[in-house]
This record gives structure tokens, C-alpha cells and sequence, in this order.
């Protein structure tokens, strides 16, 4: 990849909370930063990934199937030791790549949800490696305000769904692996963002704010909705006989449902918390 549209994309990453547009556009994009195997210095790459349950993620070293790994990949094979950029947080991580069985059935798993991948590694006689990112020291949200974090955060659920929308409408007859996994992803995040905001947020606010109890029980009470959504939508894609349009239906609801949910939330929780702010 060019440097100059790399730069690009970065700092549009950066400025947009992780949203940009271009080759990207649509996609799951991280920064990857990794420390050159030569110069010791930092190297900054814009690299689309692979959900993985939650516990890490994958990206592929594919480099469009040329015939050598891209630099980033000799750089973490070096050092370990990377920082990832999501949009919404930067954090330290741990690379370790793949082998065997474990690398073959994941880079199966992605090449059948795009079979670009296939192709990549069929243009080339390496072994394409797949590398899985580990968070290994997180930080709090990239931020200007507590109010603009709480907005990234949300805009990032908005995009992961709207990505996996796109994913099932385009899918063939039945559900894949990969596809699954980006569902069942996207569906772990909510749940554990809703988790925090009801045994962390909301009682903050609602200690420093009696005014907001209404908005707040309001926002308790469709979280259980929307969980009960997402417990519905788990067992579907979980049940190997399912139809990508039986999923699609219920992620159709659930984004409709959390579309109301985070506009309300953001219209009265937004300026509440910029104003405790210090």
C-alpha cells in the first residue's frame, strides 16, 4: 500500500473515530503499530480484521497475494508487542501467529465469507500467515469529552451492526462459520457495554443526578428488551439449521430497537455527563 494513502487513511481514521471512506468504506479497519524488525522505529498500517469471539482479533498478512509477507508482518514477528487503534480505544496487544490446524481452519473459515482470500493465496506459493491480536493493557476511550466518548462507543456498535447486516444479506443459502462468529462478536460487545452502563454508569448518574432517575429507568428497562433480542438472535444464528433471512430478520429488530435506544440515551445522557465533567 502506498504510503501517501496510507497517511490518508490513518488520519482519517484518527479524525472520525475510525470511520473512513475509500477502499474501507463499510469494513472492519484497524491501525496495527508495530515496531520495525530493522530501524526500531514505529510503523503504523490501516489493516482490515476478523471477529474472534471477543477474546482477540485476526488479521491476514496477505499482502494481495504477493510473493513476500508485508513489512508489518516481519515487524511483529520481531516484536511482539503491538498497539492497536479500534476507533473507540488504543490499546497494547500481544500478536502470535498461527499454526497448523488452528491457521488453516481459520483462514478456511474467512475465505468462505470472502472468497478473496482464496484467491490472494492461490496467486502466491507462501503460506499467507493469520495472526491473532490479543489485548494485553487497554486504556480508557480515544476522547475529547466524556460525552464524545460515549458517542464513539455507540457510533461503533451502529457500524459493526450495519456491517453485519450487509454480511447476512449477501450471504449465500446457508450461515458460515466466519459470519456466525462476526454475529455472535458484535452481540458479546453489546451485551457487556449494557452490563457496565447498568452496574457502572447509570448508578454514577444517578447518584450525582436524581433528576435523570426517569431517563434512566427508562434506559434500564430497554436494555432488557434488547437483551432478550440478543438472546434471540444468539440462539438463531447458533442453530446450524438456520437461514441467513431468520437471521437477518432478528438483526433487523435488534438494530431497530437499539437505534431508538441510543438516541435517547445519547440526547440525555450526552450533555449530562460533559457537564460533570471537570
Amino acid at each position: 500500500m502506498p504510503i501517501d494513502f496510507n497517511r490518508q487513511i490513518i488520519d482519517e481514521f484518527r479524525a472520525n473515530g475510525g470511520r473512513v471512506g475509500g477502499p474501507f468504506e463499510g469494513g472492519r479497519l484497524i491501525l496495527l503499530t508495530t515496531t520495525g524488525a530493522r530501524s526500531g522505529g514505529r510503523h503504523t498500517t490501516p489493516l482490515g480484521y476478523l471477529p474472534d469471539g471477543g477474546e482477540r482479533l485476526l488479521v491476514i498478512a496477505s499482502a494481495n497475494g504477493s510473493p513476500r509477507h508485508p513489512d508489518w508482518y516481519h515487524n511483529l514477528l520481531a516484536e511482539p508487542r503491538v498497539t492497536v487503534e479500534d476507533g473507540v480505544f488504543t490499546y497494547e496487544a500481544e500478536a502470535t501467529v498461527l499454526r497448523g490446524a488452528e491457521r488453516d481452519e481459520i483462514f478456511a473459515r474467512a475465505a468462505e465469507a470472502d472468497p478473496g482470500w482464496a484467491e490472494y493465496q492461490a496467486r502466491t506459493t507462501r503460506v499467507i500467515p493469520v495472526v491473532a491480536l490479543k489485548e494485553a493493557g487497554g486504556g480508557p476511550p480515544d476522547m475529547s469529552s466524556p460525552g464524545t466518548a460515549l458517542k464513539r462507543l455507540h457510533d461503533a456498535f451502529r457500524r459493526e451492526l450495519s456491517v453485519v447486516r450487509m454480511e447476512f444479506a449477501a450471504s449465500g443459502p446457508g450461515l458460515g462459520a466466519q459470519l456466525r462468529i462476526n454475529c455472535l462478536t458484535a452481540c458479546q460487545g453489546l451485551r457487556f457495554h449494557h452490563t457496565s452502563e447498568d452496574g457502572g454508569l447509570f448508578p454514577f448518574l444517578a447518584d450525582r443526578r436524581p433528576d435523570l432517575a426517569p431517563v434512566l429507568d427508562r434506559l434500564a428497562e430497554e436494555h432488557e428488551r434488547i437483551a432478550a433480542l440478543l438472546e434471540r438472535l444468539q440462539h438463531t444464528v447458533s442453530d446450524t439449521e438456520a437461514e441467513p433471512g431468520a437471521a437477518l430478520a432478528d438483526i433487523e429488530r435488534l438494530t431497530e430497537e437499539l437505534e431508538r435506544h441510543l438516541d435517547y440515551e445519547e440526547e440525555h445522557l450526552i450533555p449530562a455527563l460533559d457537564a460533570l465533567a471537570p
